[in-house]
């Protein structure tokens, strides 16, 4: 049995396969074809954070797939409220087939999965957001822009540059990342990061200059600089990021026709310019899209690996 939890945790060829899986499974849902791959599977959803397209992208996926999704908030449950995680684990995991988790803690998450008797799908921690970065890969794969592919992250040093780290290392792509003094990334896991990348090839910048790792950048990515629980922060914050706004000047550094990718939501005039966001909408919106079918993928797999 495996889990989901952080992309540290698959090789090369699995990430890669289950892309393949999630263009395959697209496909088949844009010619209305809806092929059962879990029926009458029970997806346990556990949400500790709230969220649009998390939430939207599992339930309808695992529906789609011929299984039902289970919606459990943490008003819902005894998780967080005195029960020890490891025993709503071992009851949860024992009547539902999955189940996908969306917390503040890594720690608590990898707890959780230790003693699940299924498959635990990490939906987003303060550490990581696993299951955006396939939906991200799986949008590059379908624009074509793998080959010299060099990803530049511009940002808070925070779960999507982590999971960023994990993805250039592993497939072996180059990656910038820029975050402003104070907001770098976590240095445990940029070292694990730099170690799979002497295997594969990656190259790994960490700068405090946007200008710098957006220079030559086919793909140019950036997130929120105020997270959910990060509210009392935002006034600090935005003082900080001055400069870290990728507009249309920022964007002329990157390779002709790069492409720009936000996992949303999105701040317009904050981390992004309006005009630089409506100008590559489309994509960011087929991005959205794909956490439905690249998630879906993700099921799929792990589901077959049960029966290994």
């Amino acid at each position: 049995m495996r889990h989901f939890l952080t992309l540290r945790d698959f090789t090369k060829e699995e990430i890669l396969e289950i892309i393949d899986l999630a263009v395959i499974i697209k496909k088949e849902i844009k010619a209305n074809v809806f092929k059962k791959y879990m029926p009458n599977k029970t997806l346990g959803m556990i949400f500790e954070k709230s969220s649009t397209r998390t939430r939207v992208s599992f339930e309808v996926g695992i529906y789609q797939l011929g299984g039902i999704g289970l919606f459990l908030s943490s008003n819902d449950i005894q998780l967080g409220r005195g029960e020890p995680i490891k025993d709503t684990s071992r009851v949860i995991s024992r009547m539902v087939d999955m189940i996908m988790i969306r917390n503040d803690s890594q720690k608590e998450l990898e707890e959780f999965a230790s003693y699940s008797k299924v498959p635990i799908i990490n939906g987003l921690t303060n550490k990581f957001h696993p299951v955006q970065l396939m939906a991200d890969y799986l949008t590059i794969v379908e624009h074509n822009k793998t080959e010299n592919l060099k990803v530049a992250y511009v940002g808070d040093g925070n779960n999507m540059t982590h999971s960023w780290l994990m993805l250039a290392s592993k497939l072996g792509f180059d990656l910038s990342i820029a975050t402003p003094i104070g907001y770098e990334v976590d240095q445990d896991i940029l070292a694990s990061a730099l170690e799979f990348a002497k295997k594969s090839g990656s190259k790994i910048i960490v700068t405090n200059d946007p200008k710098r790792a957006v220079d030559g950048a086919t793909v140019v990515t950036t997130d929120t600089w105020v997270s959910m629980g990060q509210e009392d922060e935002k006034e600090t914050r935005i003082k900080d990021f001055n400069g870290f706004i990728v507009d249309k000047k920022l964007m002329s550094l990157a390779s002709k026709d790069a492409m720009f990718l936000h996992c949303l939501p999105a701040y317009r005039d904050y981390e992004v310019s309006e005009e630089i966001f409506e100008e590559h909408s489309e994509t960011i919106f087929s991005e959205a899209e794909n956490r439905l079918h690249a998630q879906k993928a993700i099921m799929v797999w792990l589901d077959s690996k049960r029966d290994c």
